[in-house]
């Protein structure tokens, strides 16, 4: 995987620079100053990811990133700040990932690959539509710890419950402000309706099976828990099962 480095300070970017080569499967594209050099670069160069600075001067990173997202083939979006009050708008822009300064090899190491699994989750869907860029690989949920991000490869199912959404992903579950319909229209074909009030992601699907009282549940990988399935949605699902 290429990776474009971009940050107003010199010194940030030769540290950066190092850590990238020192790990195995990717390597540097390139290097830029400030976010309209970004563009350029990455019309020149076309990286696989972007590790790209909030502040700087001339275009900062977060309207770099907006012009990124509406190129043909964007790179993913890694940023890197000092200032964390900035990782909601970052995921507003489409941002593959948030690293904290200063960067520890460990964390760029994790979010590099995790950047690369969301990737291969969602590349059937991206080049079937064109909406490379404009949909998210990680859901984000406020909680009292402040503001945690699930990897979208990592969601199981989505659930309504009055004026909540529950996500439910294989380290627990989080309430978030998206309703069923704004996450069908966002993420498309990753996920399938099963009722009225839930969503599953169909990389998750394990199959169909029966209840003591005859109804349809549908099983999923990575949780114990079973949904129910309504009886619109069987035939269409049962079809899906039987691709998978």
């Amino acid at each position: 995987m290429r990776v474009l480095i971009v940050d107003d300070e010199r010194l940030a970017r030769e540290r950066l620079i190092r850590m990238v080569g020192a790990l195995d499967c990717y390597e540097v594209a390139g290097e830029a100053a400030s976010g309209r050099q970004a563009i350029e670069k990455i019309k020149l160069l076309d990286p696989d990811i972007v590790l790209l600075d909030i502040r700087m001067p001339d275009m900062d990173g977060l309207t770099a990133g907006e012009h990124i997202a509406k190129l043909p083939s964007p790179p993913a979006i890694i940023y890197c700040t000092a200032f964390g009050e900035h990782a909601i708008d970052a995921y507003k822009v489409s941002a593959a990932g948030y690293l904290l300064k200063p960067v520890r090899r460990d964390a760029l190491q994790e979010t590099l690959s995790k950047v690369v699994k969301a990737n291969k989750v969602q590349i059937a869907h991206i080049k079937g539509d064109g909406q490379r860029g404009k949909i998210r690989t990680h859901i984000s949920a406020k909680t009292r710890r402040g503001i945690e991000l699930v990897p979208l490869h990592d969601v199981c199912f989505f659930q309504a419950d009055h004026k909540y959404v529950t996500v439910r992903h294989e380290g627990g579950e989080l309430l978030i402000d998206d309703t069923l319909r704004d996450l069908e229209d966002e993420f498309g074909d990753l996920l399938v309706r099963v009722h009225r009030n839930a969503l599953v992601m169909t990389d998750h699907l394990d199959g169909l099976e029966r209840d003591v009282h005859g109804h349809y549940q549908v099983r999923m990988k990575g949780v114990e828990e079973k949904l129910d399935v309504s009886r619109r949605h069987i035939s269409g699902l049962r079809r899906l099962v039987q691709r998978l």
